[in-house]
């Protein structure tokens, strides 16, 4: 590895002070460094080019964050923790340059982490889009989660595997999780953790208002559908969809949302052997 991206959570490290200190070790070694800041940000693409790695401080946000920003353009991501938990981070702040001397000499494996891709179609609500326009189309390391509004009443969905109808219910809303995003939002809602190199999705209600109603597992290969249902005979559904966490779209009655794996895959830079069971019993403290 020859050419180093470093993206910062600017709140986690305050004046820069740690990716200085990486940058000046980076290049001591003869290497090139781009500090980069915001993967969203207008200029993102100009700044990436031929680089090799890309080494992200923060905690699991940031990393989920420059995992959308560098999709497709298999660059594999170093998380460096700066935060709480960090189940995405492989290492912590005091370990930087043991890590970096690894990947100096080529000391380190490669771990996939699989994406789900959401299409938004909408009916109920289409004068809210561009004239032309069908749907919004959006992708997500964690999950895909589709809720009630503010505080409006809840919300009723239909959910299909494959065009088949699996189940149907009121409650706050329903979690599809990548395996790597089923230690998040889906683990507080009662869902199962999955270990992360799985090739599964996971629909997790939220909150229904139904006894017995659990989580359902299934394949990569399979196709989920949400359907957003009218919540009473004289309102209109208000639900929103959030990928990872980001602004929500608004949805209405009879919008829909169509998600699948996605076509391309986050790349895990990996260093330590450390094992999921161990690493799920030193995040989770079970």
């Amino acid at each position: 590895m020859e050419h180093f991206l470093i993206i910062t959570n600017q709140d986690k490290d305050i004046n820069y002070l740690v990716t200085k200190r990486i940058a000046a070790y980076i290049e001591e070694a003869g290497k090139q460094v781009t500090l980069v800041g915001d993967p969203y940000d207008e200029n993102f693409g100009n700044k990436i080019r031929d680089a090799h790695c890309a080494i992200v401080l923060g905690g699991d946000g940031t990393i989920i964050r420059a995992a959308n920003g560098l999709m497709g353009l298999n660059i594999p991501i170093l998380g460096v923790n700066l935060g709480t938990v960090g189940f995405l981070a492989e290492i912590e702040e005091h370990h930087v340059t043991q890590a970096l001397d690894c990947l100096f000499r080529g000391e380190y494996r490669i771990e996939k982490r699989m994406m789900l891709e959401g299409n938004i179609q909408y009916h109920g609500i289409e004068a809210q889009i561009p004239k032309g326009d069908t749907g919004i189309k959006g992708y997500a390391l964690n999950d895909i989660v589709i809720a009630r509004k503010g505080f409006s009443r809840i919300i009723g969905l239909g959910i299909y595997v494959n065009d088949e109808l699996i189940y149907r219910f009121r409650g706050d809303g329903v979690i599809i999780s990548t395996p790597t995003g089923s230690t998040a939002y889906n683990l507080s809602a009662g869902g199962p953790l999955v270990i992360p190199d799985a090739y599964v999705m996971v629909i997790t209600p939220i909150c229904p208002h139904s006894l017995g109603l659990k989580s359902i597992v299934v394949s990569a290969s399979d196709t989920i559908k949400v359907v957003i249902d009218k919540s009473t005979k004289n309102m209109d559904a208000e639900a929103t969809a959030t990928f990872d966490g980001n602004e929500g779209i608004d949805l209405g009655t009879d919008d829909f949302i169509t998600i699948r794996k996605a076509q391309y895959d986050t790349i895990l830079i990996k260093l330590s052997s450390t094992g999921i069971y161990e690493i799920l019993q030193s995040k989770l403290r079970y």
